[in-house]
């Protein structure tokens, strides 16, 4: 979702646009303070991070800005000075911050990387071969460096209120490319304009189900209003979700089957400058533990605590780390 995420959550919408035309007025040059403070728990200081200066990306969606403190946090805790620079506005933007050395770690998607990077237009469908392709042609092409990944894997989605599965019948994506060709208004799927554009969204989706994407009615939200908007099943019988966003759960949504199994795997990896991992390369060892620990569950949790109970992304990061023993309240 970018699936994984693509996309979505923007905090806060004014300053990140801000951000993506003046991004030397918003601090890109050398980023903010972590906001909070933590010392280490499991995660001890290591020497070879010791005073490291590192500056730490993510983008704008509640669960990139969530990985982003989770990183920093981390490697605050192994006693690196680290600079915060989460909330940049979309992935590409992201992406050339990192190459450009504004960025020098952030956690990027597989899958994200392997279609809108790296250029290709079909998944591979084994999560360890995605994500060793995608690791060697990176860093043999762009000199990207990515360790090993976490489990969870948060991919694009539709979903739809019980009362329209009801309606219309469709629990999966077969059943629902033949609702866009024989009632286009039954099928209204609301979309914000990165997935109705990403060869990993909308148009790839309708190629690999044999429909007509110029045929289907996709009113353009916020990605943001596209989870209540379905809800209700009014303007949107359907919606464009990211599979582990708490609001499925928290709004009673349900996600229809990618029964062709189209859309990417997005497993979270550290990434970095193939340079930048040469002078440090303990960060592959410090960080190791808590990509581990990010499964569907947890990430799920932390997001729904964010977009549905209102939480700080921060605090809940801090917190999860915390109750994970991995660091310690400052």
């Amino acid at each position: 979702m970018t699936h994984r995420r693509p996309r979505r959550r923007s905090i806060p919408i004014v300053v990140a646009l801000i951000c993506a035309v003046f991004l030397s007025a918003c601090g890109l040059s050398s980023g903010g303070a972590v906001p909070l403070k933590v010392g280490p728990g499991s995660i001890t200081e290591n020497e070879g991070l010791k005073g490291v200066k590192i500056t730490v990306g993510s983008k704008e969606y509640t669960e990139q800005v969530i990985l982003g403190y989770i990183l920093e946090f981390t490697l605050v805790a192994a006693g690196a000075d680290v600079r915060d620079m989460t909330g940049i506005v979309g992935s590409r933007s992201t992406r050339d911050a990192q190459i450009a050395g504004q960025v020098d770690v952030a956690y990027e998607f597989t899958g994200n990387a392997w279609i809108n990077y790296l250029g290709h237009e079909k998944p591979i469908a084994d999560t360890r071969e995605q994500f060793e392709a995608v690791r060697d042609e990176d860093l043999a092409k762009n000199d990207m460096v990515w360790l090993e990944p976490g489990p969870m894997d948060d991919t694009y989605a539709l979903a739809a209120s019980k009362k329209v599965i009801d309606e219309t019948g469709v629990t999966n994506l077969s059943e629902y490319a033949e609702l866009v060709k024989t009632n286009p208004a039954a099928a209204a799927t609301c979309v914000d304009t990165e997935f109705r554009a990403r060869q990993d969204g909308f148009p790839g989706m309708a190629a690999a189900y044999g429909f007509d994407p110029a045929q289907a009615q996709t009113p353009i939200l916020q990605v943001g209003i596209i989870y209540q908007a379905t809800s209700t099943g009014n303007q949107c019988k359907f919606g464009e979700v990211f599979t582990t966003d708490g609001r499925i759960a928290g709004l009673g949504l349900t996600v229809i089957a990618d029964d062709k199994q189209f859309f990417p795997h997005y497993n979270p990896s550290v990434t970095m400058k193939a340079s930048f991992f040469e002078a440090h390369p303990e960060i592959a060892p410090v960080t190791a533990p808590v990509t581990a620990a990010l499964t569907n569950e947890v990430i799920t949790e932390l997001n729904k605590q964010v977009d549905v109970d209102g939480r700080d992304p921060a605090i809940v990061a801090r917190d999860w780390m915390v109750a994970q023993g991995f660091i310690t309240e400052g």
